[in-house]
Parts: structure tokens; C-alpha cells; sequence
């Protein structure tokens, strides 16, 4: 009977943690922007600078030094696909190089001058591409529109020369091995179907930490942990307390998690390959370490302010260790091992497989394996920082 009690106990004393908690999630401006306001808005709105998801129409501009018919045919051809376009020409590379340098064009083309007399000649011609490495998408753009016009200029020589009677033996002259290509997991190669899946799951870690930081915080300031005392549960106060919270903010984020991971890819059409029991099957224990973490590190926040300093310049930095923007593979071992510590790195792994590569959660069994020992090992961890705050209310 008194295990019942004591059982019993614990549990009323949970709820009154979450309640309490709850209200003041309720009553404070600041972590409501970070729990509700920021959540729905910045995936709307990251979503939406990259819906376009691929550049088209950049504007180069050519210098043309050989003014014939062939360099002609180059810059109609050029101006005339989706990715370019020809917006100025130029008479020579010096004038290119400032109407590049205004930003008015991301590219130069440059024909040289014996690019007709070379062709006619059956030589070999060249045609320089100048890009603009700044914006890679811009790159792509100007880079293989030239790739692909002098491939199809080349193709209408050979077939030219060739003297073919029909257009099957045109086709065997051209391209006598038929590539086919096929772009796995993001059809459009576009960047917001790259990039959007992990930036989603960094929204959710770094909303929680800012939201649990800033409510850390300002119990700080006014001295005013709430701890039930009293309670007679077999349980320690500082267990208590994390649990407590733990049902407040995922009660909270259970449903943004939702929201990130079926709505926004739905609303803007980002690829979208998982089931909806491995999505649960991942999502319940990153919400979980996310909020034993963000409790973990505020222990850190004295003041409101100094959580919003901590956490938010480290979003970028953890995008990019987390292997998403730049090949896991070949990031430096000391950042792939403090990568490990933040529960992102393995839940972005993680989800832009099962979501954009229909992995199953065998496929990610070391991600998953590892966001369950930080879930211990952070559990652990934010009952520690509890704990001599349970001590101090009750000495």
C-alpha cells in the first residue's frame, strides 16, 4: 500500500511540475516567441526564400572576338536555353571584367578570335567560361549551359561530316552510347530539397534550448524554482522536476514535430519518402534529448539574455558539422567529435535519410543507436543540474 501511495505521489507531483511549468511558458513573452512563434514561422519562411529550388536566366555576358557565323550560332544557342542569359556584350575581357565587377552579370564568355577559322579548319577551338564562384548555383548555371551548347555544336559538326543518310545513323554518329540520367532523392536538384530536411530538425534543437534557456534564466533572476517539497514519492526532487518539465515542452513540440516534418514539406512539395511509423519511431527520442539537453545546458544561463548569445551563432556551425551542407566524410576529426555532442547532428542524419532517401530505421540504426544514449546520458545530466537546486530549496 505505500508503494501505491508512494507511486501515486510521484506522479501527482509530475503534474504539478508540468503545471507549473506550463504557466510559465504561458506568462513569458520570450519563450513563447522561441516555442511557438519561431517554430511556425521559420520553416514558412525558409521554405519559401527556396522554393524556387534551382536558379534560371542568369545573366553573362560574351566576348565575342571572332564575329562569325559559328560564334554566332554559340551565343544564340546560349541565350535561347533556361539557365542563361546573354544580357550584355562586351568588346573586350577588361569591359566584361567591370560589368562582372557591378554585379550585373555572374559569367563571361569569351570566343577567341580564329574560333571560326579553327572549325572550318577541322581543329580543335576553345571558348573560355569565366564564372562567378561566389554563388555556386549561379556557377552550375553558367558552367554547364556552356558544356551542353558546345556538345551540341559539336554533335551537328560530326553529324556534318559524317555523310549519314538518315537520322537513326545521325543519332548512332552522335551518340553511339545513350546516357541516362537519373537524379535519386531530390528529381529536381534543387537546393531547398537538399538543404530544408535539416534545417527543419536544427529549428526544432535550437528553439528548444533558446526556450528552456530563457525560462532557465529568468527563474534565476527571480529565485523561483518551483520544487514540491513535500513530496513523499520515492522519486528525487530532481528527477521529479525533469520529468515535470519534460511533459511541458513535449506536449509543446510533439506537435510542431508534426507540423516540420509533414506539413511544411507538403505545403512547398519538397521530396517526402517516409512512413509514418518510422517518422514516430525517430522523432519521439530526438523531441526527448533535444529537452534533456536544452535543460542540461541551462545550467549555463544566469541572465534571459545570455541563452540567445550561447545558442543562436551556433546554429550555422552545427548545420554545417552535421554533414548535411558538406560531406561527413571529410569534415576534420576534432569538429566530427564535437559534433557528436549535440543531438542535431545525429537527428539530422537521421531524418534526411528516412525522409528524402526512404531509409528505415535498420538503415539508420547508428544514428538512432547513438540519440539514445544521449538521451540517457542527458537525462542523467539535467537530473545533476537539478539537483543542488532541490538541495538548496530544501536545506
Amino acid at each position: 500500500m505505500n508503494i501505491f501511495r508512494n507511486i501515486i505521489s510521484g506522479i501527482s507531483d509530475i503534474c504539478l511540475v508540468w503545471k507549473n511549468e506550463m504557466k510559465n511558458v504561458v506568462k513569458d513573452e520570450g519563450v513563447l516567441i522561441f516555442f511557438l512563434l519561431v517554430p511556425l514561422v521559420y520553416p514558412l519562411l525558409y521554405s519559401w526564400i527556396y522554393n524556387n529550388e534551382t536558379v534560371h536566366e542568369v545573366p553573362v555576358v560574351v566576348v565575342d572576338l571572332a564575329c562569325c557565323e559559328e560564334s554566332r550560332t554559340f551565343v544564340r544557342m546560349a541565350d535561347a536555353s533556361s539557365d542563361v542569359d546573354v544580357a550584355y556584350m562586351a568588346g573586350s575581357i577588361d569591359e566584361a571584367k567591370r560589368i562582372v565587377a557591378r554585379g550585373d552579370a555572374s559569367g563571361i564568355y569569351v570566343i577567341a578570335s580564329d574560333f571560326g577559322r579553327r572549325l572550318n579548319l577541322m581543329e580543335q577551338a576553345t571558348i573560355s567560361v569565366y564564372c562567378d564562384m561566389s554563388l555556386m548555383l549561379h556557377y552550375k548555371a553558367v558552367f554547364q549551359t556552356a558544356m551542353n551548347v558546345c556538345s551540341q555544336m559539336n554533335s551537328d559538326i560530326q553529324v556534318k561530316l559524317s555523310g549519314n543518310t538518315t537520322n537513326r545513323q545521325d543519332e548512332i554518329s552522335t551518340r553511339p552510347l545513350e546516357l541516362e540520367e537519373v537524379a535519386l532523392f531530390n528529381p529536381t536538384s534543387g537546393y531547398g530539397s537538399f538543404i530544408i530536411p535539416g534545417v527543419l530538425m536544427l529549428i526544432i534543437q535550437q528553439t528548444l534550448v533558446l526556450g528552456i534557456g530563457l525560462a532557465a534564466g529568468t527563474a534565476r533572476e527571480k529565485n523561483r524554482f518551483f520544487v514540491p517539497v513535500s513530496s513523499a514519492s520515492m522519486l528525487p526532487g530532481s528527477i521529479i522536476v525533469v520529468l515535470g518539465k519534460t511533459m511541458c515542452y513535449f506536449m509543446i513540440y510533439v506537435v510542431h514535430a508534426a507540423y516540420l516534418t509533414l506539413v511544411v514539406p507538403q505545403l512547398f512539395g519538397f521530396t517526402s519518402l517516409t512512413s509514418a511509423a518510422t517518422l514516430v519511431a525517430l522523432m519521439l527520442p530526438y523531441i526527448l534529448v533535444c529537452i534533456f539537453f536544452g535543460i542540461t545546458v541551462s545550467c549555463m544561463v544566469r541572465h534571459r539574455e545570455n541563452v540567445i548569445l550561447l545558442v543562436v551563432f551556433m546554429s550555422v556551425p552545427l548545420l554545417f558539422v552535421s554533414g548535411v551542407s558538406w560531406p561527413g566524410s571529410n569534415i576534420p576529426r576534432f569538429w566530427e567529435c564535437i559534433s557528436w555532442l549535440f543531438p542535431s547532428t545525429f537527428g539530422i542524419r537521421s531524418f534526411v535519410r528516412v525522409n528524402t532517401m526512404g531509409a528505415t530505421l535498420a538503415d539508420i540504426a547508428l544514428e538512432y543507436r547513438a540519440l539514445l544514449v544521449q538521451m540517457a546520458v542527458y537525462f542523467l545530466l539535467a537530473c545533476a543540474v537539478y539537483r543542488h537546486h532541490v538541495n538548496e530549496l530544501r536545506s
